[in-house]
């Protein structure tokens, strides 16, 4: 289908006329198109002048220029009219298309608007997600990038305090100073210097209770006597001097 001029271009309208409704059939749904009202007839078409002629449809196979057909009818609820520009009796341009539906008129839009409607909506579903999720994003010097949903918050307050161990460091802390220290240890390499040994002191080993050497007992010889014992004496008792 040809794209349609910018002028015909009335995707965000719609036309009725509740008199015509409940008589609508295939033989009338033309002259319901050609109401002045509406807003998607050319009133320059050759249908017009054939109107005014009081001529039949037919005559517009032996015209040129824009014209007016009924494309396809489903009874009673969609007529499809298509607007074209003849050339000769075998050969026409399809302009637009217009469909009925209850009575309403619509134009029928062409693949162009179609994909560029589909395009728009699914940049527009992107851009609102990437909006909400920067949304939850928060960021904090010592504690880097997370993620703080409402949900979560909520779920927060409802669970009793309780007290949190502080660490020293978070894991963000420790990634930022270990990336530093790798870069200043390859800007400042370490510098090793040999160092002379001192000759070592022999050290005398101490030999375990098990490995030392055990003199053989000596050989048993005579008996020897036990050295006698005299019985202890009483002192001797003292005797009162006669004068």
């Amino acid at each position: 289908m040809a794209s349609v001029d910018l002028r015909d271009n009335l995707l965000g309208i719609s036309w009725v006329d509740s008199g015509w409704v409940p008589i609508l059939n295939p033989s009338n749904v033309l002259e319901y198109f050609s109401e002045r009202s509406n807003p998607f007839y050319d009133r320059t078409c050759n249908n017009e002048v054939v109107k005014m002629q009081r001529l039949t449809l037919d005559h517009l196979n032996q015209m040129v220029g824009v014209e007016y057909i009924l494309l396809h009818a489903q009874e009673p609820i969609l007529y499809i009219i298509r607007k074209q520009q003849r050339q000769s009796p075998t050969q026409v341009i399809p302009l637009a298309d217009y469909y009925i539906i209850a009575g309403v008129v619509y134009q029928a839009p062409d693949l162009g608007s179609v994909i560029s409607s589909r395009v728009l909506s699914a940049v527009h579903g992107i851009q609102s997600a990437f909006d909400e999720a920067m949304s939850f994003c928060r960021y904090h010097p010592s504690k880097g990038y997370w993620w703080h949903f409402k949900e979560q918050e909520e779920r927060e307050r409802v669970k009793p305090k309780s007290k949190r161990k502080e660490e020293p460091s978070s894991l963000f802390q420790r990634q930022r100073v270990d990336t530093l220290l790798l870069d200043l240890r390859n800007k400042f390499p370490p510098t090793f210097y040999q160092v002379k040994k001192e000759p070592e002191v022999p050290v005398e080993t101490v030999k375990p209770p098990e490995e030392r050497e055990t003199k053989p007992p000596a050989p048993p010889g005579p008996a020897r006597p036990a050295p006698q014992t005299t019985p202890n004496k009483p002192p001797p008792e003292k005797r009162a001097r006669l004068q």
